[in-house]
């Protein structure tokens, strides 16, 4: 039985230690007979796309033109004309994994380093002759305070030198291209930024007359029009091509020949219901490879995908959204689907105001999949795609629980005795720790780019997720749902019998009607009275003294239940 490494991203490491792994040499010849000048390849993170990139280097450079041992065996060397071809180019191989900098000067900087470091390891050129004066100079001058002409054409320049050295032209790697985009959408510099990877990109898989072929990889297809303006040449893969569809990711064949070979053939329903579910072109049951080996290795279920690198863009995105975005979120979180228009091209401009472009930035993260698709179809002849859209697995429904969670992580203590007073029915405690988590955390739902009365709405149907997480197996949670004569705002229904069931309605304070929040509560009391609210839970069986309904006023950070 082999030896389940985790985290290891060198395929030569993999390969001589004999660790656990899954043969996607057949990635390379496919790769290499499509023949496409540069790829893009965009899928979710840890789903095997540094190993790939990782094995085509060591596949094609001259670096590893002594190491044929490492394929041997594997699908790619049982054709010959591989053989032959292994080791034989100059590759310059490339990640901006790292690069996840608040402001622009730091992700130049760092980005800068990365190129600095990667001429220290090419040093042996300027003892070559294939440098001459000027390009003596240029070399010395890519250094991390280099300038932005020097940076933007340090790969193009190394494509050069190379293929004078080698006689030769290079391919280019380029992993996680895509770390950088994220980070400047985040933090408010991705106008600087967009304008300084266009240039660098043009430079590199443009105009490089050096250039045999490139790869690059990432977790989104960002819009074209951002960075990639100028590559008219450029092969897009996404999850719905079926170009590479079974190399990124584990097959459920390979998936339960692994469970076989280390003796867990009883446990394929449990590893398939937690870590199945991609679905790459027309390739279905692709399950998360990184999951997959840390289960091999601990021999249990657990979302581990949850721990590999934040989730902060997603988080943001949902937190700060619309109350339809949340209500779409219970749905989800629930097991339910939406329907959406979509469009792979990610415009991140657009993510904090078009809420397609958020379903979009989630299926290619991996958190959705799509369920079916429908063409719309109008007079005027023109279409639009449909999307069904669900959670990808059980894995992802835990993930994003997580999430929720983690709203409410600075007010977790007075967030979980507020659930506890509301199940008591101690409306006085209730009041006490609601204030608390209002006051830290409401502000962090708000985008500061809308106006302040959206706020409280924002805050509180983020609250209402918390209250679906927190009692999730315990009540079944709708909102903003008919019932009556009218739409109630959160309605908490027991699974057992005996439970009581809960009504909650929320307003905020209306100063021209209402004189304090008293009124407020007095209103949405009223409300709950006259719609006849608890008609809906009256039909299922559960009496009126079982029912408890509460009236939630807002004013800013201030909160009065009664």
């Amino acid at each position: 039985m082999r030896v389940v490494g985790i985290g290891h991203q060198d395929f030569s490491r993999l390969i001589q230690n004999n660790y656990f792994y899954i043969d996607k040499t057949e990635f390379i010849r496919e790769w290499w007979e499509n023949g496409d000048l540069v790829t893009l390849i965009a899928r979710p993170r840890r789903f095997g796309k540094t190993l790939n990139m990782s094995m085509l280097e060591q596949f094609f450079s001259v670096s590893y033109a002594g190491q044929k041992e490492l394929f041997e065996g594997l699908s790619v060397w049982k054709d010959e004309r591989y053989q032959e071809l292994q080791g034989t180019f100059p590759v310059i191989s490339l990640s901006f994994a790292n690069v996840k900098e608040t402001n622009y000067a730091n992700a130049r900087r760092k980005i800068c380093q990365i190129l600095e470091d990667l001429y220290a390891d090419h040093a042996f050129l300027l003892k070559s002759e294939v440098l001459e004066e000027p390009d003596q100079a240029f070399f010395r001058r890519i250094t991390v305070d280099m300038g932005d002409t020097e940076a933007t054409m340090a790969i193009h320049h190394l494509s050069k030198y190379l293929s004078r050295y080698y006689g030769k032209k290079v391919i280019i790697l380029l992993d996680e291209y895509d770390t950088p985009m994220q980070e400047a959408f985040m933090y408010g510099y991705w106008q600087e930024l967009t304008e300084f990877i266009r240039s660098m990109f043009n430079s590199s898989f443009k105009t490089n007359p050096y250039m045999e072929r490139a790869v690059l990889t990432g977790i989104t297809r960002v819009s074209k029009e951002s960075i990639f303006s100028d590559l008219n040449h450029l092969k897009v893969v996404t999850t719905t091509s079926n170009q590479y569809a079974e190399c990124f990711g584990f097959t459920e064949k390979e998936v339960f020949l692994a469970l076989e070979e280390f003796s867990l053939a009883d446990r394929k329903e449990e590893v398939k219901t937690w870590y199945d579910g991609f679905t790459f072109g027309d390739k279905r049951d692709i399950y998360n490879p990184w999951s997959v080996i840390n289960y091999l290795a601990e021999r249990k279920p657990g979302a581990y995908w949850a721990n590999t690198s934040s989730n902060s863009l997603i988080g943001k995105l949902v937190r700060e959204g619309t109350g339809n975005m949340k209500e779409c979120f219970e749905r989800l979180l629930q097991g339910g689907s939406i329907r959406t228009l979509m469009d792979e091209q990610i415009v991140f401009s657009m993510l904090e105001h078009d809420e397609d472009a958020v379903w979009s930035l989630l299926v290619a993260s991996g958190y959705m999949k799509v369920k079916s698709l429908n063409i719309r179809m109008y007079e005027t002849g023109e279409w639009e795609n449909e999307y069904e859209l669900e959670l990808t697995n059980f894995e992802v429904r835990m993930v994003l629980r997580r999430m929720v969670r983690n709203w409410f992580a600075r007010a977790k203590a007075d967030y979980n005795d507020f659930v506890k007073a509301l199940l008591l029915g101690d409306v006085e405690a209730m009041n006490e720790y609601m204030n608390r988590v209002a006051l830290e955390t409401f502000s962090s739902f708000d985008t500061g780019k809308h106006p302040a009365k959206s706020e409280p709405e924002r805050f509180y149907h983020g609250f209402v997720l918390g209250l679906m997480v927190e009692l999730a197996g315990r009540y079944a949670l709708t909102s903003n749902r008919e019932s009556g004569f009218g739409r109630y705002d959160v309605m908490l229904e027991p699974l057992k019998e005996g439970e009581d069931a809960f009504i909650l309605e929320f307003k905020v304070f209306q100063p021209k009607r209402e004189q304090d929040l008293q009124d407020t509560v007095k209103a949405a009391l009223a409300q709950i009275e006259e719609k006849n609210y608890t008609a809906g839970l009256l039909a299922k069986g559960i009496s009126q003294e079982r029912i408890r309904c509460y009236g939630f006023a807002f004013q800013g950070k201030t909160v009065l239940i009664g």
